[in-house]
């Protein structure tokens, strides 16, 4: 992938968001998307060489166990609605991670947590699915009828300002508001990191800034991302070289020219770091079931800097699994499993029922307007704060639209043909269930840290107070049955070469 260069010709880097050091390789402001790009190349090239078989349009609906181990899928091909078998000696799943289980996030609509939710029922365990990172730089949502938010690239707080009027509900355009009449207030309450905070911490602000009734747009849930100094010092040339693309596709969504008025920006949920459990080698506690990027736990704890999703993604599939796949491989007989045992006949069953029983509901309100009301009710409780008392709010609440969608949601159509209605609701039937366990994980750490912040637990200046000698685990749950509160299980963190220590970034 092209990443940039400096003008010897060296690989550039810069800042980003929790590092006052430039340590960060980039391509301009789309390293993510280059980094896609080359992996579906590379992926591609396999598949013409015939290295590789896709089964595109296809959707994982359930993992089979033989003997306890990991040794098949059951899939339903989106288009021709068919279910299918697959056999395997090892399996491994690379399915991204849950940020649409609060509806609106900056993932793709059809992203989703199924296929780990589907296998932490088949005996996974799920690690630490409170921890989400809330996004600081997004586009703020504009209405009801949105499906998605936008994501700014993180690279533009490397330049850009991020302010509030001082004024409470200021209606001014923010070229009639002076300087003394702004509070730029992540470089007031961090002089140290500034507009560089992390992620965390640049997302509770700005909605702190926007609860206190400074916030901006006709929503008033948005702050202001100015790049007006950085013109004058560096030249808009300069500017358009860095971000030319996002000012770009900014101006496409909201018609508002950002070298011209400041961007406007909120946070919103964006990357998850909980997962299914796995080891050093990258295996679940289900042998034989491996877990890759996004979808495990393993590298990003209760936080996650700006650039290091890229650093799991390639360390998990460049480095990590190619060297610790093959120890298993060696301790089984390749080829024993079969499509025709009676566990892929009972799993798949299981399939048929669940779709046949979501066909039958016959009901009247349309499946995704349940997981709008999920959505906001994560958001709320779940969400860049939370408290004792939503989250168990949130508990009581959830079963109650879950029960309702299997009673009240119309979900028209048939299972045997291309059916998006059916395939959505399948999908919402699962973050119904997740929800709540996200919700049983944030009320069980009744501490701050990272990406958790529970209101009940801070400093005297509104800062995440940690509490080291109760929550230093991670929480691995397991799954116990329909309705039942799954089990927790505690991996103690033991820090040998560190000590912890209260995070500061004044």
């Amino acid at each position: 992938m092209p990443l940039a260069r400096d003008y010897a010709g060296l690989l550039d880097n810069r800042s980003f968001g929790g590092s006052l050091v430039s340590r960060t390789f980039y391509a301009r402001g789309q390293t993510g998307q280059q980094l896609l790009l080359g992996a579906y190349s590379a992926l591609n090239k396999q598949i013409a060489l015939s290295n590789i078989h896709s089964h595109v349009r296809s959707e994982m609906q359930s993992l089979v166990l033989v003997n306890g181990h990991a040794k098949g899928i059951i899939t339903r091909n989106l288009v021709t609605g068919k279910i299918d078998r697959h056999a395997a000696d090892v399996i491994v799943l690379a399915t991204g991670g849950y940020s649409t289980v609060f509806y609106l996030s900056t993932n793709a609509v059809n992203c989703n947590v199924s296929a780990a939710f589907n296998a932490y029922k088949n005996g996974a365990l799920f690690a630490n699915p409170c921890y989400t990172q809330i996004h600081p730089t997004c586009i703020p949502v504009a209405g009801d009828f949105q499906s998605k938010l936008t994501l700014m690239s993180e690279s533009l707080r490397n330049d850009g300002r991020v302010w509030v009027p001082n004024k409470q509900n200021d209606a001014r355009k923010p070229q009639d508001i002076d300087e003394q009449e702004r509070d730029y207030y992540l470089e007031r309450k961090y002089p140290s990191f500034g507009n560089l905070s992390p992620r965390d911490i640049a997302s509770r602000s700005a909605k702190e800034a926007c609860d206190a009734g400074k916030g901006v747009g006709a929503s008033k849930l948005g702050v202001y991302l100015d790049f007006k100094d950085a013109i004058n010092r560096y030249g808009k040339n300069v500017i358009e070289n860095r971000y030319g693309n996002l000012f770009h596709m900014y101006y496409k969504i909201t018609h508002e020219n950002p070298y011209e008025t400041p961007m406007r920006i909120f946070p919103a949920p964006h990357y998850t770091m909980g997962g299914l459990w796995v080891n050093y080698e990258l295996m679940s506690n289900v042998p034989g079931l491996f877990v890759l990027g996004e979808a495990n736990f393993s590298d990003h704890g209760a936080n996650r800097l700006g650039a290091s999703a890229l650093m799991q993604g390639l360390a998990d599939g460049y480095f990590v699994l190619p060297y610790t796949i093959s120890p298993y491989l060696n301790t089984i007989q390749p080829g024993s499993t079969s499509i025709t045992m009676k566990e892929f006949d009972v799993e798949e069953e299981k399939v048929k029922d669940k779709i046949n029983n979501l066909l039958n509901i016959k009901g009247k309100e349309p499946a995704e307007s349940f997981h709008k009301q999920l959505g906001l009710l994560m958001w709320n409780a779940c969400g860049m704060a939370r408290t004792k008392s939503k989250l168990l709010d949130a508990l009581k609440k959830i079963p109650e639209i879950r029960d309702e969608f299997w009673h009240s949601a119309r979900i028209p159509g048939t299972h045997d043909t291309y059916n998006p209605y059916l395939e959505r609701a399948n999908r919402i039937a699962d973050y119904l269930e997740f929800a709540e366990l996200m919700c049983h994980d944030a009320l069980n750490r009744s501490e701050s840290c990272g990406g958790h912040f529970r209101e009940e637990s801070q400093t005297s200046e509104g800062e995440a107070l940690r509490r080291d000698d109760e929550f230093c685990y991670v929480a691995s749950w397991e799954y116990k049955g329909n309705n039942q509160k799954p089990l927790l299980h505690k991996e103690p963190l033991i820090f040998e070469n560190v000590a912890l220590t209260q995070r500061s970034y004044k």
